[in-house]
């Protein structure tokens, strides 16, 4: 049978108008963002007004104050090792995402082959052809599949929510370490503070020793004041050591978020701290969007959505049109002559019918995976709710015991001071000297911890926002 190529032409036409119709019956769905119920009821505000405004939308370099802490955040970003792990995934998903973007292109593959055949004279064609045949080809292969069902399209989507997941988890590490490093920079700050008023305290207490041994030479105390001072001067020290070596090894996993080998850090100190920003929660359904984590388990729930897609969509038939021509010769001298030219044109439509179940497994493990995605969504929202919570009620609850503490401490102090004064005119035993003093130091260490716990519960509450990235 002859084909003209208006024949050609016309057969074409009509797959394609049979595909056209098939892309009416289009089963990939759109994704739309579920609706939480717990949206609006993310976290707890007894204390601050809900409006549109967030402090997460200013930057770390507006909220922070202290300078070395800001040339430290930028050092972070620049050098820490979680970070430039992240960008590398990123830049992978951008690969993948590129390929999604391709998959409307048809495929191009071009061939040059040599090929040599020497039949058995025992075999079909042995007697027929003694003397081996060679044959040289020139060819390329052209195919494309049409996107009836969208699968093509979904693979697309998935890709791009993978990519856009990737980012967000770049984002999600740059929060974090904004956050832990401002976090260590004050805990560092509250430890040379502790560790000031405890060698201060050692000092007194030196001086105690040598006053109480002056006293019992004088008869005036006994042998147990002595030791019970002296007592006091060594549960100092252990104090002034412990806190020695925490501030070494926090200086130490400070250097590793800095991206650096352990080093001495320079700072300044914990007083000078001030953070100025109005503490904004903004209303909660921000949290979709400001918060990192929250954007990137909601990307894991469209790239699950379009992979659920895909799955289905394989279960129905797939139109493709191929492509094949060159030159092929038994020849050398003839091998790119025009009587040399071949061609081949294809087009197919093909409906899976047995397969071993293979697909309609791929499509309820894809359809199990969005479930777990969604569930993942909803918990880190709820996660994240919690966090914000949590750094509320603990800055107020700081900021409480701060006052607190510091009414505490002058009643401490003031005690020491009485209680010497009345072991001095014979009115108090030296026990009540000795806890008055003791309870003045704890009192003092108390105070700094609450300055430090009510910073870094701003931090929190800035990072559990989503602040930092930006």
């Amino acid at each position: 049978m002859k084909f003209t190529t208006k024949s050609i032409i016309s057969k074409f036409m009509v797959l394609a108008v049979m595909a056209a119709t098939l892309q009416s019956c289009f089963v990939a769905k759109n994704y739309d963002r579920p609706e939480l119920k717990e949206i609006d009821r993310l976290y707890r505000t007894d204390n601050l007004s809900q409006d549109s405004i967030s402090m997460a939308d200013i930057s770390w370099r507006d909220l922070f104050s202290d300078v070395q802490l800001k040339s430290y955040i930028e050092q972070g970003l620049e050098n820490n090792i979680d970070i430039r792990i992240a960008l590398q995934n990123v830049v992978a998903a951008e690969a993948y995402l590129k390929q999604g973007k391709a998959g409307y292109y048809p495929t191009l593959s071009g061939t040059a082959s040599f090929t040599r055949t020497k039949n058995s004279r025992n075999s079909q064609f042995g007697s027929f052809f003694t003397s081996a045949l060679e044959q040289y080809e020139l060819s390329g292969a052209l195919s494309w599949e049409a996107d009836i069902w969208g699968k093509i399209r979904s693979n697309k989507r998935a890709a791009s929510a993978s990519y856009l997941q990737s980012v967000s988890a770049h984002q999600a590490i740059t929060t974090d370490l904004v956050a832990g490093i401002a976090s260590t920079y004050y805990q560092l700050l509250a430890l040379d503070k502790q560790l000031e008023v405890s060698k201060q305290t050692l000092e007194s207490r030196r001086n105690s020793l040598e006053t109480t041994i002056a006293l019992r030479e004088a008869g005036q105390l006994t042998e147990v004041a002595v030791k019970q001072t002296e007592a006091q001067v060594h549960t100092t020290e252990i104090i002034v050591i412990d806190l020695e070596n925490n501030i070494k090894l926090l200086e130490n996993a400070f250097s590793i978020l800095l991206g650096e080998a352990p080093q001495k850090i320079q700072r300044g100190s914990l007083d000078d701290q001030t953070i100025d920003t109005e503490l904004s929660t903004g209303v909660p359904y921000l949290l979709l969007t400001n918060r990192p984590d929250v954007v990137q388990a909601e990307y894991g729930l469209i790239n699950a959505f379009e992979l659920t897609n895909v799955a289905k969509s394989s279960l129905y038939p797939s139109f493709s049109l191929s492509a094949a021509g060159g030159f092929q010769s038994l020849e050398l001298d003839n091998w790119l002559d025009a009587s040399s030219l071949f061609s081949n044109l294809a087009a197919s439509l093909t409906q899976p019918i047995f397969n071993g179940r293979r697909l309609r497994t791929q499509m309820e493990v894809a359809k199990a995976r969005q479930e777990q995605a969604l569930l993942g969504y909803r918990q880190t929202l709820l996660t994240a709710g919690r966090e914000v919570s949590d750094a509320l009620y603990t800055y107020d609850a700081e900021t409480q015991k701060m006052e607190a503490r510091s009414k505490e401490l002058e009643a401490y102090a003031m005690a020491e001071d009485y209680s010497e004064e009345l072991l001095d005119n014979g009115l108090a035993n030296y026990l009540e000297v000795l806890t008055a003093r003791q309870n003045a130091l704890n009192s003092e260490l108390n105070y700094v911890n609450s300055q430090y716990n009510q910073l870094t519960a701003i931090v929190e509450l800035y990072r559990a926002l989503g602040g930092g990235w930006k």
